[in-house]
């Protein structure tokens, strides 16, 4: 069966999965249609195949720090980055507070304590304008305009204490390059960035095709380190269900709790499944089932021989 095909079976199949609770500690979240269902892919020869609710918006969240360490490594020294953040999962969940590595840095850029140090690392090449530059190249990876959803940005920052506290520790431990505040509300901004499946699918794309939008042609990151970013999001990018993600699924990934789960098949696409109720990890449950079932369908999984290596094997 084409992915043309099995995406439109898979929702049906999944669409009376109710499990999971939604994000209720960020009020905002807490208020979205748990109905919600969108499967949405695009190919790296710029196919899109999608069914449910694809064109609904949403927020990006923690998918973003996948986008904002590729921006990092293009404009950031590799020294730099090495000194404030590692490259090791870390067992935990997405907002643990205290544990950082042997060298005080936070254990990988997936987590929001790594994603902050990121954040304060473009926040000091690029000052005023790194809203502007970061959103800018964003963009250039969707296809579209992002744009900040307003009354998701002021739900999270009245509700924040857990990354206002991470922020002041990455600070303590002289982890940060920029001012604490101003990293916080960057960092906070960058998550209340509005998507749909289909347009966040299509930034996975460009993560897939090298840092080029295969719908535009045009190159939102450099090619020379994609790699390493699909390989913090194949060992982090699921937090603490990082092991069991790669047995199942096999592919880099990043979670979000507004529902949203990419994965990117390299060289072939990315897809997002958004659903916004969650799982104890804070991941889309629906999003987990949808994901095992197109990776083993599919042959997704970059660990099997039968892996596909371009989009003509969709």
């Amino acid at each position: 069966m084409k992915l043309s095909e099995s995406i439109p079976e898979i929702h049906r199949r999944y669409r009376g999965l109710t499990d999971g609770v939604l994000a209720n500690y960020i009020p905002e979240l807490a208020r979205v249609d748990p109905a919600l269902f969108a499967v949405s892919a695009v190919t790296t020869d710029g196919r899109v195949f999608s069914a449910g609710d694809a064109d609904s918006w949403f927020t990006v969240q923690s998918t973003a720090k996948a986008f904002a360490l590729a921006a990092a490594f293009d404009h950031v020294a590799a020294d730099e980055i090495s000194a404030r953040v590692g490259f090791e999962p870390t067992g935990e969940d997405f907002g643990s507070i205290s544990k950082l590595d042997r060298m005080q840095r936070p254990m990988n850029p997936m987590v929001n304590s790594g994603a902050l140090s990121i954040c304060s690392m473009l926040k000091a090449r690029f000052g005023g304008d790194c809203e502007d530059k970061i959103f800018g190249l964003l963009g250039v990876a969707a296809g579209a305009p992002m744009e900040i959803d307003d009354a998701v940005f002021a739900s999270e920052m009245a509700t924040t204490d857990g990354n206002r506290a991470i922020v002041y520790l990455l600070s303590k431990f002289k982890v940060l390059a920029a001012d604490p505040i101003e990293t916080l509300d960057f960092y906070v901004k960058l998550c209340s960035l509005r998507a749909t499946a289909t347009t966040l699918a299509t930034m996975g794309a460009t993560l897939a095709n090298r840092g080029v939008n295969p719908m535009t042609g045009k190159a939102s990151f450099g090619p020379e380190r994609i790699r390493d970013v699909l390989s913090v999001m194949l060992t982090c990018g699921m937090y603490n269900y990082a092991g069991q993600w790669v047995f199942d699924v096999g592919v880099p990934a990043k979670s979000g709790v507004s529902g949203a789960v990419l994965m990117i098949v390299p060289g072939v696409a990315g897809i997002v499944v958004y659903s916004p109720p969650l799982d104890k990890n804070g991941t889309s449950v629906r999003g987990i089932s949808v994901a095992r079932e197109l990776s083993s369908r599919h042959n997704f999984h970059l660990l099997d021989v039968n892996c596909p290596h371009t989009p003509d094997d969709l």
